[in-house]
């Protein structure tokens, strides 16, 4: 399958995905991020999660960010949960669009959420149900689709089992993530052509981390195998606070000058996405591993 002319939508994840494993900053610091990753023409924005603050202290101001968000007429606004309860107080704060993750690996799950993967996949139908009746959309994000920390290699049935699941749930989109960055191309190729006949028309997305210098490479391989939607994190901020050594989301900027430069279409502004990335750099106050942010734009040199 080519990619060349394809759309390829772009969510910005650095406003949760990235600032999770960070100090916690002001909510004032979040809001000139958001309006700088808003900025870039980006369509979808994970802004929060609804978790227990004392597992990530990073988002405990999660209701104080969703009472900004409305202001954005033109941006779907998404935040991550864990639990029923925390789809509910989504709801509750306004969010239309929901994530629910789900770990098909048994150690990754019960670090992340303390359930096993049958657990987590038990709960779709009932996150599902709370987001429908409320009007809203769920999302179900496989991590460790790939590797888990503590299992290793992610046997293919696990995540097919998820995926089932998700599809049982009445899920409206699923997505794959390489949780701690080590995928290839090739092992994404092949998952994602297992996947795809058991989701019919449901949306498929990926998420991957550059941690070991391939997550560019296994985005441009799901996008030829026919994954639409690519999370990004301007700058490379992010990663999981409960896989060791999970770092550096792919970089929004990066992969926009990737698919740009292949004749794949997106939404989001390159040079825009510089500028968030910097801004990301900023309030975060320490360098991030963007390679835009430090080279710039071969057309343009900045």
């Amino acid at each position: 399958m080519t990619a060349l002319g394809q759309h390829v939508d772009i969510r910005e994840v650095s406003l949760r995905d990235g600032l999770q494993i960070e100090n916690p900053i002001p909510l004032a610091a979040k809001l000139e991020l958001l309006e700088a990753v808003v900025a870039t023409g980006v369509k979808e924005v994970e802004a929060t999660a609804f978790v227990s603050p004392s597992k990530v202290p990073a988002l405990a101001d999660a209701a104080e960010l969703a009472a900004a968000l409305p202001r954005y007429r033109d941006v779907e606004f998404s935040a991550l949960v864990a639990s029923p309860n925390g789809a509910k107080r989504a709801i509750a704060a306004g969010l239309h669009s929901i994530e629910y993750v789900v770990s098909a690996a048994d150690g990754h799950s019960h670090a992340n959420v303390g359930r096993s993967t049958a657990e987590a996949s038990g709960l779709i139908g009932e996150i599902a149900a709370i987001a429908h009746d409320s009007g809203a959309t769920v999302e179900v994000i496989i991590a460790t689709a790939w590797d888990c920390p503590f299992d290793g290699p992610t046997p293919a049935h696990r995540v097919l089992d998820v995926v089932s699941a998700a599809v049982d749930g009445a899920a409206d989109r699923v997505t794959l993530a390489d949780t701690i960055g080590t995928t290839t191309p090739r092992r994404v190729t092949e998952l994602v052509a297992q996947v795809r006949p058991l989701i019919d028309e449901i949306p498929l997305g990926a998420h991957f981390h550059n941690t070991r210098g391939t997550g560019l490479a296994s985005a441009y391989a799901a996008v030829t195998a026919g994954v639409t939607r690519l999370d990004a994190s301007a700058g490379g901020l992010g990663g999981c606070p409960f896989a060791p050594g999970a770092s550096g989301n792919i970089a929004t900027e990066d992969l926009v000058y990737l698919l740009r430069d292949s004749g794949i279409h997106v939404d989001v502004d390159l040079q825009a996405a510089i500028r968030a990335a910097g801004v990301a750099q900023t309030v975060v106050g320490h360098e991030l591993p963007s390679s835009l942010l430090k080279a710039g734009d071969r057309l343009l040199g900045n």
